[in-house]
């Protein structure tokens, strides 16, 4: 059946996002509609709105959301009414070289649902009937989105929705990276470049690993002592110091792993020029496509050092969303506190601003 939701809009790179009434289809084959109960907001969904990430508007942003299905369509037998579920943006075809080898991440398929459903269509419309493009396969900051069902990940029903809905992109991006990526090693040096929510899960990546030092890098005091908080031993504030890898290799000796968590050229370097002999370097943030990173060539072989990138921490979403909500349950990694505001669908314009403003470690918008 068709629903009416509130949804967050973008109609124009470089303009405010709007809210707007629009159209959710119902499920078509192996497909669910969710009645979304939380929404992270993202970096890249900003992204999104200035054309950084070129997805074609008007787009109905959000990726990182959790919620409980409403109905199914034909062929569905994974998911049922009433269950809980975390979106995720990485589409699979499951048949490709790179799926069935276990890396989802990188479907050589996934290009067919950047910004629509596999199928190539949507189930979102506006007032006037138009079809609206979906960030990510998902769409889902609104108060329902028809996805696909490799889009969802069943998970525990005892997690508050607000805390899931972060496993579905900041938190395994950031300790995916950690975990899968890197697969950094105990007693390891790390330092983290960019203290935002995907830096944050970093670092608990990192605290959870059983590293022994982890300095976390930035530029916000408030963003280095919320590091602190969650785990880093060490700080280096890049207002304060004449070259940033510098004071990481004074502090640490060369790091063993260093994660770039901005998505820029200058700061990949940074990282790169921090790490010890045989050091890896992981590039997690999203650059700009014309973005261009230099390094001395040299240093690869001679010091034997790694640099390569990982797109939502090198995830298999079915497996490893339940598998950090069960380290959360357990204690070992931190999701309330990341929490730092929610807010109201209307108030998204603000949720995006205080983003922009560094105030959040996240912000999630919270539906009714």
């Amino acid at each position: 059946m068709d629903r009416q939701a509130k949804a967050v809009v973008c109609r124009e790179w470089g303009q405010p996002v709007q809210v707007e009434t629009i159209t959710v289809e119902g499920p078509k084959r192996d497909e669910i509609t969710i009645k979304i109960a939380a929404c992270g907001v993202c970096h890249s969904d900003l992204s999104a709105t200035t054309g950084k990430i070129p997805y074609p508007p008007p787009l109905v942003l959000g990726h990182e959301a959790a919620g409980v299905v409403v109905e199914v369509g034909e062929g569905v037998t994974a998911f049922k009414e009433g269950d809980h579920v975390v979106s995720t943006f990485i589409s699979m075809c499951g048949k490709c070289s790179q799926c069935v080898r276990g890396r989802p991440v990188l479907c050589e398929n996934a290009r067919k649902a950047m910004f629509n459903l596999p199928d190539g269509t949507v189930r979102t419309k506006g007032a006037d009937g138009e079809p609206l493009n979906v960030f990510g396969a998902c769409g889902v900051m609104a108060e329902f989105a028809t996805m696909h069902v490799d889009n969802c990940v069943k998970v525990d029903e005892t997690v508050p929705m607000q805390n899931a809905a972060l496993v579905g992109c900041a938190v395994m991006t950031g300790v995916g990276a950690v975990f899968n990526t890197a697969k950094l090693e105990p007693g390891s040096r790390a330092a983290v470049f960019g203290i935002g929510g995907v830096g944050l899960n970093a670092i608990q990546g990192c605290v959870t690993a059983g590293a022994e030092m982890i300095v976390a890098v930035d530029s916000n005091p408030a963003k280095l002592a919320m590091a602190k908080e969650f785990g880093a031993t060490h700080t280096v504030n890049i207002n304060e110091v004449e070259d940033a890898a510098k004071a990481v290799k004074k502090m640490t000796g060369g790091v063993d792993y260093a994660f770039e968590c901005v998505g820029a050229g200058p700061v990949v370097e940074q990282a790169y020029k921090s790490l010890g002999r045989g050091g890896t370097a992981v590039v997690v943030g999203v650059a700009d496509p014309k973005d261009k990173t230099s390094l001395t060539t040299l240093t690869l072989p001679a010091d034997e050092r790694t640099l390569k990138g990982s797109w939502l921490g090198s995830a298999r979403p079915q497996h490893d969303f339940p598998r950090i909500l069960g380290l959360y349950k357990a204690g070992k990694l931190k999701l309330d506190e990341l929490v730092t505001r929610t807010y109201t669908i209307e108030e998204a314009a603000q949720a995006f601003d205080d983003m922009v403003a560094g105030k959040n470690a996240r912000g999630v918008i919270v539906f009714e």
